[in-house]
Parts: C-alpha cells; sequence; structure tokens
C-alpha cells in the first residue's frame, strides 16, 4: 500500500493481450482502423438490444482466445461488467464460457475496476480474463429516453458506445517485444456534487476523476511530468473541461497531458459531447492506448475511467449522482522514443 488509495505492485504483471469489438459509429471514427471487429449491424444478428450487447461481450472474449492463442481452460477467473440491471449483458453472454466470475459494476469506470482487481489477483498469484461492454440502445433505454421518442438530446450529453473491451493479464508477457506492465492502481471513493442532469454525466464524474488524480499524484508523490498522458475515460468536452479547472485549483495544471476516450472515439463528431458507457474506454484502452506503449511512443500512462453511479429508480426519484474513479498506472516494455 503506498498512501492511502494506492497500491504498487512487487511483482510485474502485463497486459498479455487484448480484443476489441465495436459497432458502425464507433467503426466509423476517427480510431476504427484500430479496432480488431467493427460490424455494420447493431443489432448484431439478435432480437434485442440486450442480446446484441451479450452478444459483442462473446466476440470480444472469442476474438481475445484467437489472438492469445490460449484456450478457455488457460483462463482462471473473468473480471466483467456492463450497464444494465443485474449485468444480463455480461451473465448471458459469458455463460458459456464455464469460467469463475466476478460481476462487477462501476458504471463507466468498470474496465478501470476490472483491471485493477484482475492485477491484485495476478499479483497474489493468479491469472485472469477480464472485460467491460456497453451498447447504446440498451444503456439509453435503460437511464434516459426509449429511442422511439425521437428526443432531441442537449449538447452535453454523451453518446453510450456500443463495444466490448477484453483483456488478459498474467504474470508473463505473450511477446517480449510488444509488453505492456500494469505498475500499479489507484482506488477511487465515492464523490457527490449534487449535479442530477442524466445529460450531463461529464459534470457528475469529472470531481470524482480531480480528486482521483490528485489522490495518485499525493501517494505516488509526483507531479504531472511522471506520466507521458493521462486518459480519463468518458468526460467528453464539457466534462474535460470542468476536470481541467477544477484540477487548476488543486494546484495541478495537467491540460496538456490530458486526454478523454470519449473525446477521442467521436472526435469531430457535432452531435453529442463525446463517447460513454463501459465499453468507451473498454475499447479506446485497446486501440489507441495500448498501441502507442507498445510501440514506445509512451512510456508511462495513467488510465483513468469514470462512472456515473445512478440508476433507473435513482434517477426517477430525483437523486443526485454521485460517481467513482478508478486508476490504472500503465507502463510500456520499450524505451520511450
Amino acid at each position: 500500500m503506498t498512501g492511502k488509495q494506492s497500491l504498487l505492485f512487487d511483482k510485474d504483471v502485463y497486459v498479455r493481450c487484448t480484443a476489441t469489438v465495436v459497432g458502425k459509429k464507433e467503426a466509423d471514427g476517427p480510431l476504427g482502423e484500430m479496432f480488431d471487429v467493427a460490424v455494420e449491424d447493431d443489432m448484431f444478428g439478435k432480437k434485442s438490444w440486450e442480446e446484441a450487447e451479450s452478444h459483442i461481450q462473446e466476440m470480444a472474449v472469442d476474438k481475445l482466445l484467437i489472438k492469445s492463442g490460449m484456450a478457455v481452460s488457460d483462463i482462471d477467473y473473468i473480471y466483467a461488467g456492463d450497464l444494465l440491471g443485474q449485468l444480463i449483458a455480461t451473465s448471458f453472454g459469458l455463460m458459456k464460457y464455464e469460467v469463475p466470475m466476478f460481476g462487477l459494476y462501476g458504471a463507466c469506470s468498470t474496465m478501470g475496476e476490472a483491471l485493477s482487481l484482475g492485477a491484485m489477483c495476478v499479483n497474489a498469484g493468479y491469472a485472469q480474463n477480464v472485460i467491460a461492454s456497453s451498447h447504446f440502445a440498451s444503456a439509453e433505454k435503460q437511464f434516459r429516453y426509449p429511442l422511439e421518442y425521437g428526443n432531441q438530446r442537449p449538447i452535453a450529453s454523451t453518446w453510450t458506445v456500443t463495444g466490448a473491451g477484453a483483456y488478459i493479464v498474467g504474470d508473463k508477457p505473450l511477446d517480449k517485444k510488444k509488453c505492456v506492465l500494469i505498475k500499479g492502481i489507484t482506488t477511487g471513493k465515492i464523490v457527490d456534487y449534487g449535479v442530477k442532469d442524466s445529460m450531463n454525466m461529464g459534470a457528475c464524474m469529472a470531481p470524482a476523476a480531480a480528486e482521483l488524480i490528485e489522490a495518485n499524484f499525493k501517494d505516488l508523490d509526483v507531479d504531472k511530468n511522471y506520466y507521458d498522458a493521462i486518459f480519463t475515460g468518458d468526460l467528453g468536452e464539457i466534462g474535460n473541461r470542468i476536470l481541467s479547472e477544477l484540477l487548476k485549483e488543486k494546484g495541478i495544471d495537467i491540460a496538456d497531458k490530458l486526454y478523454d476516450c470519449g473525446m477521442l472515439i467521436y472526435e469531430g463528431e457535432t452531435k453529442c459531447s463525446g463517447g460513454s458507457g463501459c465499453g468507451c474506454s473498454a475499447v479506446v484502452l485497446g486501440s489507441c492506448i495500448m498501441d502507442r506503449l507498445i510501440r514506445g511512443e509512451y512510456k508511462r500512462v495513467l488510465f483513468v475511467p469514470t462512472g456515473a453511479l445512478l440508476s433507473q429508480v435513482s434517477a426517477n426519484e430525483g437523486r443526485t449522482i454521485p460517481a467513482i474513479t478508478h486508476a490504472v498506472w500503465l507502463e510500456s516494455g520499450k524505451e520511450k522514443k
């Protein structure tokens, strides 16, 4: 334990392999060529949006096993989550593998939570597979309005990413020339600034991200120069601006190193503030961030996915929207270029 919220691993923990599956909107975006699988039909050949989300989790695991050359029997645990009630996308999507599973809910921060717990178990002597997913249509129906309403979306709203990211975490790299290490984690606390607008997730989550980044810097006794880049999960354009201002108030000016997965995946999109959902940070990490770490363009990155902890019940009751953020410290196995 380092400081109040961080862990530094005393053994090497590697991201051994990654797999990403996305829908058409994501494939048409600026990162489209970097995803492993892109499907034209957002229904993925299924009868409902919920079935489609289960299927993309299955597709991500299948692709992960193909890329890694591993069998299902090589996987000790699955840490997985989604945005749907009682994690139904995860339960139905991963049932066929018959692998011991921990179902997680950190909202859009689930990828950080899954990687954190997976890395902790590897450091203790085990190996696992971690996965997170989301689907635009199923999440929209769960948290906002049915698509059939055709309601107008405010500029602050984010677009739930249709996608799933899957990762194998272990104590040895699959390829020593392409390895990325998980050096440590910082676990977030629940933060509530009293925001109630479910159409402005960035404002809900930015305070949690600011407190988490501040905690990471204090626990590790580092400043912004320690990291080559800091990637938040899905604050979007408005949330990203709020985060920069909150950090400046804390004496941390990292605007030049701060990037947001939600902004990257839909860069240039004018109809929303950016991407969100469990699958947002999961597929962006597995594509452009991992690629830059593997190539040595980045030596050290802080991955900071954010999650808004609301439900249909809490939203209908007019409750505030608390948030949580989890950070994963990633390092390249190569010298920085």
